[in-house]
């Protein structure tokens, strides 16, 4: 009986249900990432990065590359394409099927970068060949948004809801929805770069907006290092390499626009931080009555830049709209009877009918590149930045053989263009003959038409602006009235869009005597005040008594002049 009671009280303690599907998917669970540390082991062994091809998206143009048959027998999938750059994920480099297929891939032009994968992972990869059919081919080097509506993302608000629906999927194929939304809603919202940095906790995103740094979303490390996978793919930037700078590009396609996108990553002490910089096309399809020109500096200029030689200077620092001036000039000098050769570092945009070269660091620089240039007899020059003696002196003589120069200086004003020359070791007796106008400007940004408003301006403002205008030798330019000046809408986001102040100083026979002595800047803008042209600071205030923007904006980015 004791040994049957025993029997009993066994069975009474044994579960009533022994859950043998838990059990499976725990097993299966442990298999996969048995299969998953092993191929991390071979990684390590073969000098080759590991990679998980079920997280990171396979691109519908890569997987064409390599036919679904030599996939399967060399055990390689290609995953990313960029242009003549392929990564490609191997089971193992030892097959001879795997290593024929390489040297075809190398015959064929194709800069192969090499991951090891699992054998889950390559049975997964192995399933999208099943979908190329219906997936369209986008062109070469090219990204294309298709799948997300744009006009549902033209706010940060519309942005984070459609990020917090992305990521609540919790599914992490979901990255490329997410990046396509971010690079979706940059484009609707005109930002000019987006940031990802990398914090002890969160991976912070901010985009420049009208100028503007803004706070968008913060990501979670891992959703980060996926998405991050993909911008380097795409950008032909190496996955491997995270203790060194690296640069590249890509290109998005948007609706028959093609637009390029510059990448830039470094490393920081939580990750790899990220800039992506957006040149659209469109940010330079701008007349010279659109960059905000006043009037009578507009008319002086369109003269100037028609010229048959000389050099014009625009100043300024980095952001303030330099090249969409140049490239506007450009633009309106152009004709079939002019031939115009620029050199850049990097070429930003493409001008039809304008040969574009671009300088390497080593042995393409502004200075071989410019007498390189001047062989191939063109009559109207663009130098993307003077930077050292040895290109000052090739653009100033460029500028005195029959050739115009449109070329640009790290300055703050117009009159400092002079200085920057004779520190760079110019001649002072030779600008003179060479530099037609020296130009400076900024970027503003201008009151939303539908939602400003006007406000009185104060007394402390009203001095302000009296003091401002009261060395300006042109009487009519003053304004009349300043009672009142742009403000924002009651919400207090007024602001949309920007434009340009400018100020300009031209070479005349006293500027010329007076450019002998090598005069400082302040001398210099003290001598120009004859020539009755606005100052950056009078033109954005008058831009502010019209309504286009307001005194705190102007006075956030010109300094006021001292008392």
């Amino acid at each position: 009986m004791l040994w049957g009671g025993a029997i009993i009280q066994l069975f009474t303690c044994m579960p009533a249900h022994f859950d043998t599907d838990a059990e499976d998917a725990k097993l299966k669970s442990l298999r996969e990432q048995e299969e998953e540390d092993l191929a991390r082991l071979l990684s390590d062994k073969y000098g080759i990065p590991y990679t998980d091809l079920t997280l990171i998206p396979v691109n519908a143009d890569a997987l064409r590359v390599i036919s679904e048959v030599d996939a399967k027998a060399a055990q390689a999938v290609a995953f990313e394409k960029n242009g003549k750059h392929l990564s490609v994920a191997l089971r193992s480099t030892e097959p001879d099927a795997t290593r024929l297929l390489l040297e075809q891939l190398d015959t064929q032009g194709y800069i192969v970068e090499k991951f090891l994968i699992s054998e889950r992972g390559l049975n997964f990869a192995l399933t999208k060949y099943a979908d190329l059919s219906y997936a369209e081919q986008s062109k070469e080097g090219t990204f294309t948004i298709n799948g997300t509506d744009s006009g549902s993302l033209s706010t940060i608000t519309e942005l984070k809801a459609h990020l917090d629906d992305a990521l609540g999927a919790k599914k992490t194929a979901q990255v490329s929805h997410i990046f396509e939304g971010v690079l979706t809603s940059a484009l609707a919202m005109k930002a000019s770069d987006i940031h990802f940095e990398p914090e002890e906790t969160v991976v912070r995103m901010r985009m420049r907006l009208d100028g503007q740094l803004t706070e968008v979303y913060t990501f979670d490390p891992h959703v980060y290092r996926l998405i991050e996978s993909r911008i380097k793919i795409l950008s032909g930037l190496k996955l491997n390499v995270v203790t060194r700078a690296q640069d590249g590009r890509f290109t998005v396609a948007v609706q028959g626009t093609d637009i390029e996108i510059r990448t830039s990553i470094i490393p920081g002490n939580y990750g790899e931080s990220i800039v992506m910089r957006i040149l659209d096309p469109n940010a330079i399809n701008h007349s010279l009555n659109d960059l905000g020109i006043h009037p009578k500096l507009l008319e002086r200029l369109a003269t100037e830049i028609h010229r048959p030689n000389g050099m014009l200077l625009t100043t300024g620092p980095t952001g303030s709209g330099k090249t969409t001036t140049l490239y506007t000039f450009l633009q309106e000098v152009h004709t079939p009877e002019i031939k115009i050769i620029t050199i850049e570092d990097p070429v930003e945009y493409h001008l039809p009918g304008i040969v574009q070269t671009q300088t390497d660091g080593a042995d393409y620089t502004f200075a071989t590149g410019l007498r390189s240039i001047l062989r191939q007899d063109p009559d109207v020059i663009m130098v993307g930045e003077i930077r050292d003696a040895e290109v000052a002196e090739v653009a100033v003589q460029a500028a005195l053989t029959g050739h115009f120069v449109f070329t640009t200086l790290h300055t703050n004003d117009a009159a400092g263009a002079f200085p920057r020359l004779f520190d760079l070791g110019v001649d002072p007796k030779t600008i003179p003959s060479a530099v037609s106008v020296a130009m400076a400007q900024r970027l503003i940004r201008t009151l939303n038409p539908e939602t400003r408003t006007m406000r009185a301006t104060t007394d402390q403002e009203k001095e302000l602006i009296k003091h401002v205008f009261a060395p300006l030798a042109d009487s009519s330019l003053i304004p009349t009235s300043i009672d009142q000046v742009g403000a924002e809408g009651p919400d207090g986001t007024g602001y949309k869009g920007r434009v340009g102040v400018y100020e300009a100083i031209f070479m005349d026979d006293q500027l010329a005597e007076f450019l002998r002595t090598a005069p400082s800047a302040s001398d210099i803008a003290k001598e120009a005040v004859r020539q009755g042209f606005l100052t950056m600071a009078q033109d954005g205030i008058l831009k502010a008594l019209a309504g286009q923007t307001t005194l705190e904006e102007v006075f956030r980015v010109i300094d006021p002049p001292r008392h």
